[in-house]
């Protein structure tokens, strides 16, 4: 049976039939544009993360095994969605079609960004151009395709292609922690990538008293600390060993923001969070019932929030962070 449109892409689910496209294992990415869609050229992958790091873990920096393996998986799913980290990324491209029913669609040939996953985009790909390893990113020459419910950007005509993407593929965190921050909080971020500066820099411009920049990695803490952000001061610590960190840090975080794509950092965030505090997890390492479980052994009524990397004007917020702090901006484009 034929399944209607859905503004959801419902009707591109072959596995399970109209499901919904992020849980479903296989959609058709061999369908022409459909009136509530937009048709995207596809130029760029932008991988998230946890999804790079398992990749090489499994295929070392090879990256020609890497590349037939991204193709594979595609062409099996008719997505880019990692079942063994359950995540995608983001793509960029230009827009070749719009369905009739997309409100307010981009004009044709415009150069986009989608700010929803991989996981749940319909995408099939031609052929891999080019990988950057240390960046996530895969040149490629592909079609995709936009529900009418799925948020896109134009990319900005002022900075450079690599840079916005690597932006708009963590904009969800400073966002969220502009949301949650209030003037005079104590704020501990784990992780010092991209997600983890640009929520460092969201802390500080919301007026956070301290700031904890945490990583294993002392080469990425001394870039960090370079930047100057006010506020912020940076402690090499291993996120997974939570009874460490409840040594390292006695003074307790108003709200604490998990930026580490590995697994087992639950407990060292909720450690480091005071009882009436926030958690903040946004990776997709994140595993809710050890976050949730750990909370209650560990006698904490901290709010534990998933963070959703969908918010109000949050391509718009990272990409101001970038054009305000040029020191970021040039991190961005050489980390």
């Amino acid at each position: 049976m034929k399944i209607p449109l859905s503004p959801y892409g419902l009707h591109r689910a072959i596995q399970p039939a109209g499901s919904f496209p992020q849980q479903a294992w296989r959609l058709d990415a061999n369908l022409g544009c459909q009136d509530n869609e937009i048709e995207i050229g596809v130029e760029r992958l932008h991988l998230d993360a946890s999804s790079c790091r398992q990749l090489r873990e499994e295929h070392g920096d090879d990256e020609s095994r890497i590349a037939d393996a991204i193709l594979r998986l595609v062409a099996e799913r008719g997505k880019m969605h990692n079942p063994a980290t359950n995540s995608g990324g983001i793509l960029t491209g230009r827009v070749t079609a719009t369905g009739v029913s997309v409100p307010c669609p981009p004009p044709l040939g415009t150069q986009i960004a989608t700010l929803v996953s991989l996981s749940l985009t319909p995408l099939r790909l031609a052929r891999i151009r080019n990988i950057d390893l240390p960046r996530c990113e895969l040149a490629v020459e592909g079609t995709a395709y936009l529900f009418q419910t799925g948020a896109w950007a134009p990319l900005p005509a002022d900075l450079p292609e690599s840079v916005s993407i690597a932006a708009f593929d963590v904009a969800g965190a400073p966002a969220r922690v502009r949301m949650r921050c209030r003037p005079g909080d104590r704020v501990t971020i784990f992780g010092a990538g991209r997600s983890g500066i640009l929520a460092a820099v969201a802390a500080s411009e919301c007026g956070a008293s301290a700031i904890v920049l945490v990583d294993i990695d002392a080469g990425r803490l001394a870039r960090c600390d370079a930047l100057g952000i006010a506020r912020v001061s940076v402690l090499r610590a291993d996120a997974r060993d939570a009874r460490t960190i409840a040594d390292l840090l006695t003074d307790k975080a108003d709200l604490t923001v998990s930026c580490v794509d590995v697994e087992g950092v639950e407990p060292a965030c909720i450690v480091a969070t005071k009882s009436a505090g926030h958690v903040l997890f946004f990776s997709m390492a994140t595993n809710f019932a050890r976050a949730a479980l750990s909370a209650e052994g560990m006698g904490s009524a901290a709010t534990l929030e998933i963070g959703n990397g969908l918010a109000a004007n949050h391509a718009d917020y990272a990409i101001s962070i970038l054009r305000n702090h040029p020191q970021v901006q040039r991190l961005f484009a050489t980390a």
